[in-house]
Parts: structure tokens; sequence; C-alpha cells
């Protein structure tokens, strides 16, 4: 077997493409600690500043997305998407990798296409249940598509050879984390004995799901569960003072903070999560056995965050409620139906195991493996 010895990983624009990426680097350099890895991005995205401090090379492109109507805009992102290929290229021939592996975004388009055009060994990663654009025009020039729900199939049906179902690197990390005993009352002050429910609308927070759980907390007061209420740290401090203005003091068995930043470990220590329905959540989700109430947002391309959230829907593991639905009244009836309900409970935690992958590294490691063979 050929060792691993230099990649180039590239994908932008959200979290959701760029810890995918880091958690596979990780695996990777675990069976091979001598590989070097280059990650491409663009300097506006959140790689720019994640990558460089997860210990990477950075190096970056100028790319920007085809707008869906007719726009001069459209004429720049074509010249970018020439342009940007030319310096992916080069950058590709300094660097010489085994394999390039794109984890979704624009960036992806010119270093995949590059790579495939210089043939070097190319794998997309698509980690929704409906293919991005940039995916769908690279399935044809790589190698491997490398897919997280079976009903994205149907979008690469021209290619369906190249099609690995490997699922996501972050679910096998995920379930790496030490579980704590104490973290609900060490972080939070809440008593590690009582159900707890999680709500949080993502790193950046939702101001629908906030107005929802915000709505609900007098239902929640007296009740024998406690909820932790994460609203993102931009809408925190707004959050705090809505309290203030109208004379509300939190019970004892609510706490709001306005960001999580060790999620898995909390996870662990949750009964039931409410959430956006990104692919990466999902993963972690599922990986971990956590039942889950999803509002999928409907602010995404294709919507497919609801149909992500679908895929755990129609297999038991998780409830939804569509954000024209979401309420107060709603989110409160849901979530005390189901954390009331210890059947209930488990059977959801069962169907979301069934339906994680918790080597998903491993599987694209073997992919590589074969690729570079």
């Amino acid at each position: 077997m050929k060792e691993i010895k230099r990649i180039v990983l590239s994908g932008g624009g959200t979290g959701g493409h760029i810890y995918p990426a880091l958690a596979l680097y990780r695996e990777i350099q675990a069976k091979y600690p001598n590989v070097e890895c280059l990650y491409i991005g663009t300097e506006k995205g959140l790689e720019a500043s994640i990558v460089p401090k997860a210990g990477l090379a950075f190096k970056s492109i100028d790319i920007q997305g085809l707008k869906r109507s007719l726009s001069p805009e459209n004429i720049k992102a074509v010249w970018l998407m020439m342009t940007s290929t030319k310096k992916a290229k080069k950058l590709l021939a300094e660097f010489k990798p085994d394999v390039v592996i794109g984890t979704g975004g624009y960036v992806c388009a010119p270093v995949l296409y590059a790579a495939a055009s210089m043939k070097i060994p190319s794998m997309i990663h698509e980690q929704n249940s409906v293919a991005g654009i940039t995916n769908k025009f690279l399935s044809r020039s790589v190698d491997i598509i490398a897919t997280c729900f079976p009903e994205v199939e149907k979008d690469f049906t021209k290619y369906a050879d190249k099609i690995r179902y490997t699922g996501n690197p972050r679910g096998q990390e995920v379930i790496q984390s030490k579980m704590d005993a104490t973290i609900l009352k060490n972080q939070f002050g809440l008593s590690p004995s009582l159900s707890t429910v999680l709500v949080f609308g993502g790193s950046r927070g939702a101001p629908a799901i906030n107005e929802a759980a915000f709505t609900a907390i007098d239902n929640w007061s007296d009740k024998n569960y406690q909820v932790i209420i994460a609203t993102g740290t931009i809408h925190y401090e707004d959050f705090l003072k809505t309290l203030a203005d109208k004379k509300l003091t939190l019970p004892n068995n609510i706490k709001v903070v306005p960001y999580i930043d060790n999620m898995p470990a909390v996870f662990q220590a949750i009964d039931l999560v409410i959430c956006r329905s990104g692919a990466t959540t999902l993963t972690e989700l599922t990986a971990l056995g956590l039942p889950s109430i999803l509002i999928p947002s409907p602010f995404v391309t294709n919507n497919h965050q609801e149909a992500n959230a679908l895929s755990l829907v129609n297999n038991g593991a998780a409830k939804m409620i569509k954000q024209a639905d979401l309420t107060g009244d709603s989110l409160f009836n849901f979530v005390d139906e189901i954390i009331k309900n210890p059947n209930q409970l488990a059977s959801m935690k069962q169907a979301a195991l069934e339906l994680g992958i918790i080597d998903a590294s491993d599987r694209l490691i073997k992919e590589i493996e074969t690729l570079i063979s």
C-alpha cells in the first residue's frame, strides 16, 4: 500500500465545509504522521481564520459563485474561475500532492477542476442530501464522489460508478470526545441527574429559534427537566435585554448562554436537541444517537436542510418543525411530549444510532489509498 505523503484540501464559506476536512486531515495524520497538507480556500471565507489556527498551511484564491439570474456579476465569476484555476494549477504544481479533496463551497471548483486536468487523483465530499452546484459541476471530472446521505445519489446518476457512501468525518471525530459526567454542573450550573434539552441555532444563532425558546420559558419553568438555550453570540445581549425589559427572571432549570465551544462534549450529556439541520450537525447527532427536533433553515440553497431533516424524520430519529410553524407553544409541546416519554426517546436514539456512520474518515482514507496506489 502506498503511503499518503502530501494532500491538498479545499472547502470553504461555512464551517460545514471546513470542519469535515479538518477532521479527515487529523485521522490521516494519525495514520501517516509525516503527511504534509496544503489547504486552499478564500480570504473571505471562515477557512482563512479557522485553518491556520488548526496548524495547516493555507493558500487563498479569489472566486465567487454564479448568480441564478442574469447579472453582470456572472461575467466576473467566469473571469475569476479562469484566473483562479490558473493559480490553483500553479499551487498544485509546486506542492505536488498525491490527492486533492474538496469538501464543498465555490472554492472547490477551480481547485478540483485544476487537479483533474493535471491528472492528479481527486475526490469531492458531498455532505448534504441535495448536491451543491459546485459538486454537481465537478462530478464529471473527479475520480470519486463521497456521500453522506443515500438520497443525494440521485443527483449523480450519470456517475454512479464514482459514488462511495462514506459518511462525514465529523461523525468519527465526535465519538472520540471524552464523556464528562460533571459538565452540566460545572459548565452550566445545572443538575447532572435531570433530563436536559439543548436549544441552539447554529454557531451564529437563529433569531426564530431564539424567539420561540424565549416564549416557551414560562412553560418550561415548572418542569422536572432542564433546558439550555445557546442564543449565538451576536443575539445574546438582545435575549438578555428582552428578559430585562419584560422583568423576567430565568428559573433555575433554564440556562442561557451565548455560545458553546465544546459542543461534542456537551452533546454527550444531553437527552434531546433542538437545532437546525445542517449536514455536519446531523452527522454528530446520529453518531452519538441523540434524538432531535429539527427546524430547517428556509434560507439555504435548494432547501437542502429540509431534505437533510427528512432523512432523519423518515427513519424515526427526529421530529421536524418547519420555521413557518415554529412558535413557543409548538416548540414546548414537541419537547414536553418527547422528553417525558422514555420509550419514545429510546426509540429515537436507536434510530439515530442506526443512521450514524462512525468510521467515515477510515472509509475515506481507504478510498484515498486506492486512488494513489
